[in-house]
């Protein structure tokens, strides 16, 4: 190898290695320390205010961020609206006039710019928002690795295809977790956070009325809820006991054979996950270590760092 092509050979190896490191970049939990020290207040202040005026919003964020990751990332696709050269992710059937809660995050995302213009992405804020919610509602804390940056594009036939269903069986459940590198223990534990969601009629009517495993009294108390015919979004807590605090119950309504949807229930049928289930209906500190654990875990799900994608400057549309 003569001088000259050495040098190209470095020079080029060097550029690799910079391309390599900016789009591979990893998240840092002091990411925004220097360039936003204020966006954690920002964010938990704003939760607050919106959780005093709406309980159910907690669950809601947090089920913002779990159909956002689930679905190429945790990369803020799902805030996209549509328009009309492009489809996004709203209006897929498991998201459609059920997710909520995207003025909240428009909210935060409003004050963090006026805080700190063009640095912090909605992604990241979605991540603080859904961690703050289930503070604010009795649940753990975690710390939120942070660093994602915002998608330009959305995929609807991705969220059909690949968020789960509420009808769906265990190996099913299983199956699409681990498509996202989360295992069976992941799926359990953070279906428990459905300790302070709520659900419509038309997603639990056939297992009030059909289901075999299911508590007869409960199974009435919900008909009143949901008639057989007509109601289709009438709202029933998925945790009866403690609807709007985040702890156990959940776990200890799966037990009782009070699970509202069939993708609850599953967890405690005579199955793989009935053991863990049993334990964190009895232990809340369990649940609540591996809840955490499992959420560090979701939000690391191919995010978009470095210099892929943008930081939005609102996050409904791309720059």
């Amino acid at each position: 190898m003569t001088p000259f092509s050495r040098t190209l050979f470095f020079v080029a190896h060097f550029l690799l290695s910079l391309l390599s490191s900016s789009t591979n970049a990893q998240l840092s939990t002091n990411f925004y320390d220097k360039t936003c020290p204020n966006l954690q207040t920002i964010v938990r202040n704003s939760m607050e205010q919106a959780i005093n005026g709406e309980a159910r919003l907690g669950a809601s964020i947090l089920r913002l961020f779990f159909h956002d990751c689930f679905v190429n990332g945790c990369d803020a696709s799902l805030l996209l609206d549509d328009t009309g050269t492009f489809v996004g992710e709203k209006n897929a059937a498991p998201n459609r006039n059920s997710v909520r809660g995207y003025e909240v995050i428009d909210a935060i995302k409003t004050k963090v710019e006026a805080a700190c213009n063009g640095i912090v992405s909605c992604a990241d804020i979605l991540a603080l928002a859904a961690r703050d919610g289930v503070v604010l509602l009795g649940g753990p804390s975690w710390t939120v690795a942070l660093g994602r940056r915002d998608a330009t594009t959305a995929s609807e036939s991705a969220a059909n295809a690949q968020l789960p269903s509420p009808f769906s069986d265990l190996p099913t459940l299983t199956s699409a977790f681990d498509a996202k590198g989360l295992s069976a223990r992941d799926l359990t534990v953070l279906s428990g956070g459905h300790s302070i969601g709520q659900a419509q009629c038309q997603l639990f009517r056939a297992r009030i009325y059909n289901g075999t495993n299911i508590d007869t009294s409960f199974a009435a108390s919900r008909r009143s809820i949901c008639p057989s015919s007509g109601g289709d979004t009438n709202l029933s807590p998925l945790d009866s006991l403690t609807p709007v605090r985040f702890d156990n119950n959940y776990f200890s309504e799966l037990v009782a054979g009070r699970g509202l949807l069939v993708s609850d229930q599953v967890l405690f049928d005579g199955g793989s996950q009935d053991s863990l289930v049993r334990i964190y209906s009895d232990n809340n500190a369990a649940f609540f270590r591996d809840f955490s654990e499992a959420m560090i875990k979701m939000g690391h799900i191919t995010p978009l760092t470095g210099t892929a994608g943008e930081i939005r400057s609102n996050c409904r549309v791309v720059n």
